[in-house]
């Protein structure tokens, strides 16, 4: 059985009046809340179960069907102690990774649920397509994506003025497996308390990378999916989408 967990604790103050309100999950995208189309790319792309870890605005991310989980301390912790919130499923079993504050397509989620690897994450091979038009200098945000011929993630969210030094974009939305979450379990464990409270996700990557004890396999994608860091992203993708180039996943 496959799960999957949505990562909704942290408050997006990035995104001004839009997310003053409410959590990031709940900004609406064409109608539709991002969480709604999340949920619909989850269950469609095979994820039985759904749980989402909640923080800031909590009791607004209520909708049926759905376990929860808690982070209290969202306002002190960063994403990977959100997703330590979630052990007891990490621990069970398989279980797909999301970011509250991204949006993509059913078949991804089905190809990420069938890779074969301890974790997984995604990527998108055409990120410069997005890019550039998400930012004047589509090099002053992007970071390193490495891999080599085997698809193994190599080098991951280092600075760079190389384009040749970025494969791909780093997406958000990873797998899973037990083996891996006792691996990072112990990681977590021997950090100090602050390191761990600030401890993000590709820095959690970059530390698997660097003790090698755990390899990292990619999922590839060509575009077709998108993050909310500002208001301007969702205009952009609200254009995307009525020029064509955007397909959304619609909840039932």
């Amino acid at each position: 059985m496959t799960r999957a967990i949505i990562l909704a604790a942290g408050r997006g103050s990035r995104l001004g009046p839009l997310g003053d309100d409410r959590p990031k999950c709940l900004v609406e995208l064409e109608g539709r809340p991002l969480i709604e189309r999340q949920i619909a790319a989850l269950r469609r792309g095979g994820a039985e179960e759904i749980a989402v870890v909640r923080g800031y605005r909590a009791e607004m991310i209520d909708l049926p069907g759905l376990s929860y989980f808690a982070n209290e301390r969202w306002a002190q912790t960063n994403m990977v102690m959100s997703l330590a919130a979630a052990a007891p499923w990490l621990r069970a079993g398989p279980v797909i990774v999301s970011y509250a504050d991204i949006f993509y397509r059913s078949d991804l989620v089905r190809r990420l649920a069938a890779a074969q690897g301890q974790l997984v994450i995604t990527y998108d091979r055409e990120w410069r397509r997005l890019w550039t038009r998400r930012f004047a200098d589509p090099l002053a945000d992007a970071e390193t994506f490495r891999i080599d011929a085997a698809g193994s993630l190599l080098e991951i969210g280092n600075k760079t003025t190389r384009i040749e030094e970025i494969e791909g974009q780093y997406m958000g939305l990873l797998k899973f497996t037990p083996p891996a979450w006792n691996a990072i379990e112990i990681l977590l464990t021997n950090l100090a308390p602050a390191d761990r409270d600030r401890l993000d996700m590709t820095g959690l990557l970059r530390r698997l990378l660097a003790e090698k004890q755990l390899p990292i396999a990619t999922c590839a994608t060509d575009g077709q999916w998108g993050e909310i860091d500002n208001a301007q992203d969702v205009e952009l993708y609200r254009n995307m989408v009525r020029e064509g180039g955007l397909l959304l996943e619609e909840p039932s």
